[in-house]
């Protein structure tokens, strides 16, 4: 993304092709917070029969 704004900025030309593959957007994914009762957000303790 960076890199694509500074290409943007030296010359517009970039832009469209840039934002057609996608090198214009920003990743929206975030990490998922840890949960109560768990090592971590989605890992289980391990289950024991006995």
């Amino acid at each position: 993304l960076g890199i694509s704004r500074a290409l943007v900025k030296l010359d517009e030309e970039n832009k469209p092709a840039l934002r057609h593959e996608g090198f214009m957007t920003r990743d929206s994914r975030v990490v998922e917070r840890k949960k109560p009762g768990r090592r971590k957000a989605r890992k289980v303790e391990q289950f024991s029969k006995r």
